[in-house]
């Protein structure tokens, strides 16, 4: 980590050195490719958190994945031994 800092902060010499320099470089979307898929918010998940009773279907799951341990616990503490 320390080196490429090194590298950087160090003057260029020579025209044509042995490391190269990295830039960041962006290029346009390219729609017209068959393997491009929509960027941004909320694109990449296989819900949609947009509508209206998403809250209570999300709590819902959260209460059912937090608390069957428990109850599985409870069910087989309280179950007749056989």
């Amino acid at each position: 980590m320390f080196s490429r800092v090194a590298l950087r902060a160090a003057p260029r010499q020579q025209p044509f050195s042995l490391v190269a320099r990295r830039t960041f470089q962006t290029t346009r979307a390219q729609l017209s490719s068959p393997y491009h898929y929509p960027e941004g918010p909320r694109s990449n998940l296989p819900f949609n958190p947009k509508t209206r009773f998403f809250w209570f279907r999300y709590l819902c799951y959260c209460v059912v994945g937090f608390g069957a341990p428990f109850g599985i616990a409870v069910w087989q503490t309280y179950r007749p031994r056989s």
